[in-house]
């Protein structure tokens, strides 16, 4: 309880906590209540924080990923798992969390603005950015200061490069082997994205009703979803062929790894090997989707079915995914 030193004319405020007594003066009896209050919230405060475990960055970034390996797409895990690769080569992976400043934070990503680009060091900020948000909601006792909260970088964006269709052709003539062509004609006639391919099982190809199942993670929870999406003629025919041809139909897969009888993780070299192979300019299976659909553009498909054909939730982002060009264009002509 507070008391008054009359030859001081204060009131002390007192509280003593594990053999140690702590004062301060005020001019108040009111005063002095309402520090001891605060006093004794303050040092139980500090004494939960110190019984929780300190964690490391290593161990913040393992359980992280553990979580991102289940939860989102193979390339998105890949990402995050680069992100922290990179920051533990310039952060000392064993430091405590709560010792990372946000200065280390700043310079490790200009680092990566200077070797890498303003768009990679950005890229690594938003993950390391939605790791911390996710250690704050399930590890006790996590710091809620977020460090790698660091102003953006710079960008210099490339327009996506799209391929004529004559030179996707001239690809498709190259490839090795008809499986291999049969992959290409189905990223061109169904849009699709690599793992939806890779991916594919015979289970999801229906040829009755000439349609094939899609799955896909590009949704803002990770959840697995997936479309019917019709088959043309064409398609719907060189599958067929493909499952009756020898040993295809051995294989719950459509497109195995003829090496590993499994689906593919990843071709990066495949692509370029074809298209110098082709003697055109590089492009990547990404770009096949956005070749699909800008030859539905330039065929009077519309907006709407160009994003069911695609896949989208918002109508934006089909939207950007043609660049409306040709109505810019023709908006512009009043100019003339």
């Amino acid at each position: 309880m507070p008391y008054f030193d009359k030859q001081k004319k204060v009131w002390i405020a007192q509280i003593k906590h594990k053999q140690r007594k702590f004062r301060s003066y005020h001019q108040s009896k009111a005063a002095a209540k309402k520090w001891e209050v605060r006093k004794r919230e303050e040092l139980l405060e500090n004494e939960t924080i110190s019984r929780i475990p300190t964690v490391s960055l290593l161990e913040f970034a393992t359980r992280y990923l553990d979580y991102s390996r289940s939860k989102h797409a193979s390339k998105t895990y890949y990402e995050k798992k680069l992100a922290f690769r990179l920051l533990f080569s310039s952060v000392d992976p064993q430091l405590p969390v709560g010792e990372l400043h946000q200065g280390a934070v700043l310079s490790h990503l200009q680092d990566q603005a200077r070797q890498r680009s303003g768009n990679a060091a950005n890229k690594d900020r938003k993950n390391l950015i939605a790791a911390w948000n996710w250690a704050q909601k399930y590890i006790p006792g996590f710091p809620s200061t977020n460090p790698f909260m660091v102003d953006r970088f710079p960008e210099t964006r490339s327009p996506r490069y799209v391929p004529p269709e004559s030179d996707f052709w001239k690809v498709y003539d190259v490839a090795e082997s008809e499986q291999d062509r049969l992959m290409l004609l189905c990223f061109l006639h169904l849009a699709a994205r690599r793992n939806e391919i890779f991916y594919l099982r015979w289970e999801d190809v229906d040829f009755k009703h000439q349609q094939i199942r899609l799955y896909t993670r590009k949704r803002r929870d990770g959840s697995l979803e997936y479309d019917w999406i019709p088959m043309t003629r064409r398609l719907t025919s060189e599958l067929d062929n493909h499952l009756s041809s020898s040993g295809s139909g051995l294989s719950e897969w459509v497109f195995p790894n003829p090496d590993t009888g499994i689906p593919y993780i990843a071709r990066q070299k495949w692509m370029p090997r074809l298209c110098r192979l082709a003697n055109v300019k590089p492009f990547g299976l990404h770009a096949i989707r956005h070749l699909t659909a800008s030859i539905l553009v330039k065929n009077d498909v519309s907006l709407i079915d160009i994003q069911t054909i695609l896949r989208h939730k918002k109508l934006t982002t089909t939207e950007r995914y043609i660049h409306r060009l040709a109505s810019v264009r023709s908006a512009l002509e009043v100019l003339e």
